[in-house]
């Protein structure tokens, strides 16, 4: 089928936090809403039978919970499915936005994926109502081609978006189409954690994702693309994920992901929006990794050299690492119950520190989730202190083999190559306990090869 997703660059309220009337922020929306249109038709013009818009992309951000209130359309969580906005303007008050989308998705006749933030009134007898007698959510809707409004999903994890509250119970939401089956639906943050994505692709058996997300990149393991990328070969989906485009805070990252291979936008350069259009293949089976032709070897206790261990920051965790050193070698590196080893080889010895970091603990900063990660990484500089910093750029040509004995069955490989560009392991998957990452020859230099471990049961 074929996909689009639209990395947007919000017009953004110069002062979020004052109060303004329904009128002024209906006028705003609308300047987004505008390229929305102008994307949706281009889409449609390419043949895109969906289309995806990022989080936060038609209100912007960094809101009060009483400043984004006139911002907020009324939508019916339980509607889904039985409305028509474009068709049926008038069964409810404050729904221009979503009227739009949906005439959007009608006139275009596209599926239509984008998020808004959303009101309902509750009452005292309910015992989680706001004080201000509403539920504010951070809201994605589906649209089918003909403007019904097929699905809505609440975001679960806020990440500190205190205007929006958490609704009660987790939404598992998803939406039928002719032409991929069903599709799955969260935003940004909820793809670190179980609830609802992990669960909602394992209860339901989804193999199509749509995201949309306002990501700030954080290297070297939680760049936008690099995780959409692994969670798409970790679970066997197709991901279609709309971020955001504001550099200056960090945020870009799209691409229609599939478990072998993507078309990606990654881009700190330049400002405007950019529209990726693609034909992917409709997931039906169950991917088995080809575990059987494997050269792994399993690694025997004490054959490594240990050059010193030391400890740096990385992602604000404090990870142990030891240098990767010359030009061959096997390296052993544990914390905790976790061990990493790599057998490494490179082509051509380049002035550029590599280091092999492990880490198996609780990480506590801008969120709170337990991670076992053992991660090849290319150090900031020369210096030990470097290792663990946000790198871009790198030549060296790393031949690898990396594996670690996880705790968890969720694991996330990560390989991300210069400039921020996606490479593709020869191998991966178990075999005796231990998960392993090998390649041979990147594409590029080589940035991060990581085997990233979520064990949710302890966060």
């Amino acid at each position: 089928y074929v996909a689009a997703v639209y990395e947007h660059e919000s017009i953004l309220s110069p002062s979020p936090a004052a109060l303004v009337e329904r009128r002024s922020a209906l006028e705003l929306m609308g300047r987004n809403l505008d390229v929305y249109e102008q994307q949706v038709l281009a889409a449609a013009r390419q043949g895109a039978q969906i289309i995806v818009f990022p989080e936060d992309g038609i209100h912007g951000f960094n809101f009060t919970r009483s400043s984004i209130y006139p911002y907020l359309d009324f939508v019916l969580h339980s509607h889904s499915g039985k409305w028509n906005p474009c068709r049926e303007p008038y069964l409810f008050n404050d729904t221009e936005v979503v009227q739009r989308l949906s005439c959007m998705a009608l006139k275009n006749k596209i599926f239509l994926v984008a998020n808004l933030g959303t009101k309902q009134p509750c009452e005292r007898p309910d015992p989680r109502c706001p004080a201000d007698g509403r539920y504010q959510f951070n809201t994605n809707v589906a649209f089918a081609a003909d403007g019904t409004l097929l699905a809505t999903y609440r975001k679960h994890n806020l990440y500190f978006e205190y205007a929006f509250d958490t609704p009660p119970e987790p939404d598992y939401a998803f939406f039928d189409t002719p032409f991929a089956g069903k599709f799955g639906m969260f935003t940004c943050f909820d793809i670190l954690f179980f609830e609802p994505a992990v669960n909602l692709i394992r209860q339901y058996n989804l193999k199509q994702i749509v995201y949309p997300t306002a990501w700030m990149n954080q290297l070297p393991l939680l760049s936008a693309v690099e995780f959409q990328q692994a969670f798409a070969t970790a679970f066997n989906v197709n991901i279609l994920a709309a971020n955001i485009h504001h550099p200056t805070l960090g945020m870009t990252g799209s691409g229609i992901f599939t478990p072998v291979k993507s078309f990606i936008y990654h881009n700190m350069e330049s400002y405007g929006g950019k529209l990726i259009v693609a034909e992917i293949p409709v997931i039906t089976t169950d991917y088995k990794t080809s575990l059987e032709k494997t050269p792994g070897r399993v690694p025997e206790k004490g054959k490594e050299q240990s050059p010193p261990s030391f400890h740096a920051e990385m992602m604000y965790d404090n990870f142990t690492f030891v240098p990767v050193w010359g030009e061959k070698g096997e390296l052993q590196v544990c914390a905790n119950t976790l061990c990493c080893y790599l057998n490494y080889r490179r082509a051509v010895l380049t002035d550029e520190l590599y280091a092999l970091g492990v880490f198996d603990g609780l990480h506590t900063v801008h969120g709170t989730y337990y991670v076992q990660a053992c991660a090849l990484v290319k150090c900031g500089g020369l210096s030990f202190s470097t290792c663990g910093q946000e790198v871009t750029d790198a030549t060296a040509l790393i031949d690898f083999q990396l594996w670690g004995n996880m705790s968890t069955p969720y694991i996330f490989p990560l390989l991300l190559t210069s400039g921020i560009t996606l490479d593709f392991a020869d191998h991966m998957g178990w075999k005796n306990n231990y998960y392993f990452l090998s390649k041979n020859r990147t594409s590029s230099g080589l940035l991060t090869a990581a085997i990233y471990g979520r064990w949710y049961e302890k966060d």
